[in-house]
């Protein structure tokens, strides 16, 4: 990993620093960086913050590339993309722009997410996933993080909302990767043994007693004498039979602290005080109580502290795994222009993208850079920093299909922006052979016969 940096280092200098003073940085930091993954399991600061510290001492925050990427970090928390769960995307990292991607999902009280990141061959980089809360008019609530000793972790949702994953790599980072994030059942165990969640055939909220009341659970249907299993270990608080209920068995989930509930068994297996483990049998599918006369089911609620019942399907539903990845070629790190003018969309889709701010209008001639796949959808870059989605049908390949080309007839220095004030990053010299990629804010993006590529007025 270190060979590869200081390859980079070399070749491409950051702008704004000498390769040294930044290399010696960088050994820093990553000699710091298995040792700050294992205290991170006994802090409370995650990886990504004891990381942003680490840029502070060693006074990278004060430099160009160091402040790009402190302020990349800040500003993925304010300015996400809105995806649906379950969810993929192959993404790609560039050197020489720190960046952080981020995607905002609905989530369920009860159920689970999934969260795993996949770096390709080749990749030696560092990265630190972060998921956050969003609660409108706070700052985003840390929830969960990674770094790259283990890039796949899992958290339970405890209400019903809106929550944030940040993915950032570390400075100088270059790769591709893939991101997943799916929904899972936060109960390990189905509690209807050899059946799932396709069963349920009455949900919550359900009018019952000609509407005077709602159904505060879930119905699984099931053959009489079906055995019932405990969701999740825990403590057996009661038993006992009621007039609405039946036959019934309260378990108390000793890792969540929520009390779940049985009814209508036909047979109850399991006493008071008595101390189960997830899978085990607690009695018997039956139609006691109010539900003689109908079908044998069991009755399936769960109760919080504080809260009274809540919906119990997000906590015993396993949804399909996310499967939309491209199918295409692989345009990661490749310039595309657009077809037509177009809008910048927050959310993948090809219609059903909303603009991602009133602004983000794309003309034809702009290149966009492709950081990311998904389904049939582009994650671009603008040459103003601006993140979001385009049609892959809606565009074409910037270098097979250059505005024009030309000779420049004098010495030109390639800026990393298409602004005056940004750094150079590199330069032609005269009467060097170049295409012109795409035109924004008065600047040209030129690339030179080895692949140069940066902003230059011509």
């Amino acid at each position: 990993m270190m060979d590869a940096i200081f390859q980079r280092l070399v070749k491409r200098p950051l702008p704004g620093y000498s390769w040294p003073l930044l290399l010696g940085a960088v050994l820093v930091l990553s000699g710091c960086s298995k040792q700050q993954s294992l205290k991170a399991l006994f802090q409370k600061s995650t990886p990504h913050q004891a990381y942003a510290r680490q840029l502070q001492q060693a006074g990278l925050d004060r430099g160009p590339a160091g402040r790009a990427w402190l302020k990349a970090a800040e500003q993925a928390l304010r300015d996400s993309l809105v995806v649906t769960l379950p969810f993929a995307e192959t993404g790609y990292f560039r050197p020489e722009r720190p960046s952080a991607a981020s995607y905002r999902y609905a989530v369920r009280a009860g159920e689970q997410v999934h969260v795993s990141l996949s770096l390709g061959a080749g990749a030696a980089v560092r990265v630190f996933l972060d998921a956050f809360e969003v609660v409108p008019g706070r700052t985003p609530a840390p929830l969960a993080s990674a770094d790259t000793l283990v890039l796949d972790f899992r958290y339970q949702a405890e209400s019903d909302g809106q929550h944030l994953l940040r993915v950032q790599p570390e400075l100088l980072a270059t790769g591709r990767y893939t991101l997943r994030v799916n929904r899972e059942p936060s109960l390990s165990v189905f509690p209807v043994l050899g059946r799932n969640d396709a069963a349920v055939g009455s949900f919550w909220g359900a009018a019952r007693d000609a509407g005077a009341r709602r159904h505060e659970g879930i119905d699984i249907f099931a053959s009489r004498g079906t055995p019932v299993v405990a969701a999740t270990s825990g403590l057996i608080t009661r038993t006992g039979e009621t007039p609405i209920g039946g036959r019934v068995v309260w378990l108390a989930d000793g890792q969540r602290g929520n009390h779940i509930y049985y009814a209508h068994l036909d047979k109850q297996l399991v006493t008071p005080g008595q101390r189960v483990q997830a899978g085990d049998t607690l009695g018997l599918v039956g139609n006691t109580g109010n539900a003689r006369g109908t079908v044998p089911h069991l009755h399936f609620g769960i109760y919080r502290s504080g809260q009274g019942a809540v919906d119990p399907f997000p906590f015993v539903r396993r949804p399909a795994e996310a499967t939309t990845l491209p199918t295409g070629p692989d345009r990661r790190g490749e310039f595309v222009r657009l077809r037509a003018d177009a809008l910048l969309r927050s959310v993948p889709g090809t219609e059903k993208g909303k603009a991602s701010n009133a602004g983000a209008r794309l003309t034809k001639q702009m290149p966009l850079l492709v950081v990311g796949q998904q389904g049939t959808s582009l994650r671009v870059q603008t040459p103003s920093g601006e993140i979001g989605y385009v049609a892959t049908q809606a565009v074409v390949a910037a270098a097979g299909t250059p505005l024009r080309r030309l000779v420049l007839p004098a010495a030109t220095e390639l800026r990393t922006h298409p602004i005056a004030s940004a750094p150079a990053g590199g330069a032609l010299n005269a009467q060097t052979a170049v295409t012109v990629l795409g035109q924004a804010e008065g600047f040209s993006l030129l690339r030179g016969p080895e692949g140069e590529t940066g902003w230059a007025v011509i």
